[in-house]
């Protein structure tokens, strides 16, 4: 890069007058600002604008934006943030500099493809994925050598197990082909799903089969009345039951046709899976199946950061491998245990076991 280029390289990014040629002389001789620039364009800025995009996103800015453009007492109003409109405008103005907004006449307006790929309706799980990555995986990666040092871990409390569902919708698909494979269509059936998230696989299997009633379980209170909620507006209140609740600590009668545990096996350590999967086993009545879906190890990087997460966390583990989740299966008291994978290509699996 020559003196002028890169004289005009700074000014460009840094928006302010270099000042006389001795300036631009000392700042071309040092071999530390053409570093900083690369960074700060191939680093930085990038990952300024995915934190600005999940925010947007997940606060409903992007959503209202795909409307109409909004002014910003209208943005204040809907936020709830009509006592403090000056920082909002700077955030506002923040999303103008990165390009993922326009501001004209007044009005903010979405600018990005990505701004206006993400305000869509049906890709609110991408987005869910891009906070999840941000608000959990990088804190694990940033945070991985004074945890260890220290002895700290994350919580269950350190999730936010709305973001979590909505972000796990990008599998959706797999494992509702899962569940069609596995789901009796013909009888009645007595569901349990572990782990329901938002309640959307409930809600596939009990349109497969309009004879199926279940229970629906979640660890986390917010979740679980998320679900109880979407139960109802989607009419099947009267068929599913949703509560707050541990599948360890279930005192139930062996009363279900089918256990279904979706991507969260890995909440369980490695050391109390066995035992997780011999209670659910326990509730099934004679002849009762499981299906069990989740993410092996080995799969793409994110999955590796996933898994990491689990390690560092005071509950869970890190995510299991196919064989020794069939093994665990097994030794659970578990018969005719299959695996089989869901995404070509990726270490997404399904497994089906029937109880002794």
């Amino acid at each position: 890069m020559d003196v002028l280029n890169l004289v005009k390289s700074v000014r460009d990014r840094v928006g302010e007058p270099l000042g006389d040629a001795l300036s631009a002389v000392r700042i071309a001789g040092n071999w530390r600002m053409p570093l900083l620039l690369a960074v700060s364009k191939g680093f930085i800025t990038p990952v300024y604008r995915a934190a600005f995009l999940a925010s947007a996103a997940g606060s409903g800015v992007l959503g209202w934006l795909a409307v109409r453009p909004c002014d910003l007492e209208s943005l204040a109003g809907k936020l709830g943030a009509a006592q403090d409109k000056q920082r909002l405008r700077a955030w506002l103005e923040l999303g103008v500099r990165l390009g993922e907004l326009d501001r004209r006449e007044g009005c903010y307006r979405l600018k990005s493809i990505a701004a206006r790929t993400l305000a869509r309706a049906g890709n609110d799980a991408l987005a869910a994925a891009l906070e999840e990555v941000l608000r959990f995986h990088v804190p694990v990666l940033l945070g991985g050598p004074r945890m260890a040092a220290t002895g700290e871990r994350f919580s269950l409390g350190d999730q936010d197990g709305l973001v979590i569902a909505r972000s796990t919708r990008v599998i959706e698909p797999f494992v509702e082909a899962a569940i069609a494979r596995t789901l009796d269509r013909d009888n009645a059936v007595r569901l349990l799903e572990v782990g329901c998230g938002s309640g959307v696989h409930v809600r596939h299997a009990a349109q497969l089969n309009p004879r199926l009633s279940a229970l629906a379980i979640d660890m986390q209170e917010e979740v679980a009345e998320t679900a109880t909620k979407n139960m109802a507006e989607w009419g099947l209140a009267d068929r599913v039951e949703t509560r707050q609740g541990d599948l360890r600590t279930l005192d139930l009668q062996p009363q279900f046709d089918l256990v279904t545990m979706h991507n969260n096996i890995y909440y369980f350590a490695e050391d109390e899976r066995v035992a997780a999967l011999a209670k659910a086993r326990s509730l099934l009545a004679p002849g009762g199946r499981i299906l069990l879906t989740t993410s092996c190890q080995g799969g793409n990087i994110g999955l590796d950061v996933l898994s990491l997460w689990f390690t560092y966390a005071d509950f869970g583990g890190p995510l299991p491998r196919e064989e020794e989740l069939v093994a665990q299966l097994e030794r659970a008291g578990f018969t005719g245990v299959e695996a089989a994978r869901l995404v070509p290509g990726e270490q997404f699996r399904a497994f089906t076991a029937t109880s002794k």
